[in-house]
């Protein structure tokens, strides 16, 4: 039989639930330095969507699966499985799974003194709100630990502080060892966006919109982000590329030039030939005439 102070300690704690849906709250806070206030995990209906809502804590989903979005500060993200996003506190946010493919996520909250100094070891702060974690089912395997541990005991209790602790050391773990290969999530999308280009240059249809979508940012904040990088707007860098793709080959092959301008996403040659003399000052009739002298 519980004594008093075991029945004070399952009254700091809320659990529930069912087949697409489990919650795990704490009353009461157990740490100044970082402290949880609750954990879920929902597999979402197609469309289903939350807010626009403001939150008291720091919280961070975590895709399992499917697609959706989130928005927040006039921004949308487009994020799959392995994908999560950082919800700041007193921030306006709305998020939404995809009708297609809903998301099925995860989701921990929390805060306290350090809370804001450990985001940031995982470079999680009001300037990057996205992350990708795909080293290991770890983070699903301790909010999952959390829910088990659903009766609130001494014990109980600083195990979930210790998880709390792991969910945001795996977090800046991935970030120190991917940190070489990009600083930050807006790299990521540079890096997508350009790839995507690089691919599809051949396609006259294409439309910086296209890419936009692709990688799950509105234009505006796409073309913010190349030229933040690259020093190019997204139509700067499709039509460098191009142009780029011409000069090889108008050097490296004896196609002609209405051929080349098809090979490049133009099918009008008489465009691709008015592009190419804004860049390269010269026809590409006469840049093929001076390579080859």
């Amino acid at each position: 039989m519980l004594d008093k102070l075991g029945c004070d300690k399952l009254k700091t704690l809320e659990y529930n639930e069912s087949n697409k849906h489990k919650y795990l709250e704490l009353k009461e806070k157990n740490s100044l330095d970082l402290y949880l206030g609750y954990c879920g995990m929902e597999k979402c209906l197609p469309s289903h969507s939350y807010g626009p809502a403001v939150r008291n804590n720091y919280l961070i989903h975590y895709i399992i699966d499917g697609e959706g979005t989130y928005y927040v500060n006039g921004q949308s993200y487009r994020l799959r499985k392995n994908q999560g996003f950082l919800i700041c506190p007193n921030t306006l946010t709305y998020y939404k799974a995809s009708k297609d493919n809903p998301w099925t996520y995860m989701w921990i909250a929390f805060n306290g003194i350090k809370a804001k100094k450990y985001l940031n070891y995982a470079n999680l702060n009001e300037d990057n709100l996205i992350f990708e974690y795909t080293e290991d089912d770890s983070l699903e395997i301790y909010i999952n630990r959390m829910f088990e541990l659903n009766r609130m005991n001494y014990s109980n209790e600083l195990e979930i502080q210790g998880l709390l602790y792991l969910f945001l050391s795996k977090l800046a773990m991935s970030k120190n060892e991917n940190s070489l290969k990009r600083n930050n999530i807006s790299d990521f999308y540079v890096e997508k966006a350009s790839e995507f280009m690089q691919n599809n240059y051949l396609n006259p249809n294409l439309k910086i919109t296209d890419v936009a979508n692709f990688v799950g940012l509105n234009r505006s904040y796409l073309t913010h982000l190349l030229k933040k990088s690259l020093k190019l707007s997204p139509q700067e860098f499709l039509l460098n590329y191009r142009i780029n793709e011409a000069t090889s080959l108008l050097k490296n092959t004896n196609l002609s030039v209405g051929t080349i301008s098809k090979s490049i996403g133009y099918n009008d040659q008489l465009t691709f030939s008015k592009v190419f003399k804004k860049v390269k000052g010269i026809s590409p009739k006469t840049y093929r005439d001076n390579f080859l002298k």
